[in-house]
């Protein structure tokens, strides 16, 4: 999952340039924050090697992540083994079932596949942005996500696998001082980076994809 903070005030509209470079098809999935419109009816389909342009106003922000693994019925329903909003292709702004991929570059809510985020701008200060590796492998047993062969399609967040006030910050861990740095339900300093750019492109698996658990829809 990633996080987009728009922001051009001369365009007022930033285009994001959604690929999908994964051998198997993604539905891309947008929620915006409280307050901003939702884009895209929420959600779309994207094939392998596919595009897809996306405008939002300058000042929208919220977040974008990619379902995988989803067999869709008869009615268009998808059933998605990472990355699922109540069984609907088009989430209208609701928020995806972990594993899905964070980006500022972060995993706090959990993981899928990698990402990374490419202004459309030549400017030093317009850094690549992403998680560019399938960290899969490294998950430990307890927080991983399997398909219904058995494969590691993901991992959850420790406050999602285990429900534990130490590992969701909460209660007597609800601040930075007392809930250890590596639980990740409060983030490290933000890494985002300022940008005036009018277009972004959001690249799913942007360096290929190896390592099992390779998943394709039907």
């Amino acid at each position: 999952m990633k996080s987009v903070y728009a922001g051009n005030a001369e365009a007022h509209q930033v285009a994001l340039y959604v690929h999908d470079k994964c051998p198997f098809p993604i539905w891309p999935t947008t929620a915006p924050n409280n307050g901003q419109p939702v884009i895209e009816d929420g959600g779309f389909y994207l094939a392998p090697g596919q595009t897809e342009r996306v405008i939002t106003p300058w000042t929208w922000n919220g977040r974008i992540w990619a379902r995988t693994g989803c067999n869709i019925d008869s009615n268009w329903k998808p059933a998605c083994e990472t990355g699922d909003c109540d069984g609907r292709l088009a989430c209208n702004g609701l928020i995806g079932t972990p594993s899905a991929t964070l980006y500022d570059v972060s995993l706090v809510e959990g993981y899928n596949i990698p990402v990374s985020v490419t202004p459309k701008i030549t400017n030093p200060k317009c850094l690549i942005q992403g998680c560019l590796k399938d960290v899969r492998a490294l998950c430990p047993p307890e927080v991983e996500v399997l398909n219904s062969k058995g494969e590691v399609v993901g991992y959850k967040s420790a406050c999602l696998a285990f429900d534990d006030d130490r590992f969701c910050c909460r209660n007597e861990y609800g601040s930075p001082g007392k809930c250890k740095p590596n639980v990740n339900a409060f983030d490290s300093p933000t890494p985002l980076v300022s940008c005036a750019s009018s277009g972004y492109v959001i690249t799913f698996c942007p360096y290929g994809w190896g390592g099992a658990g390779e998943h394709k829809s039907e």
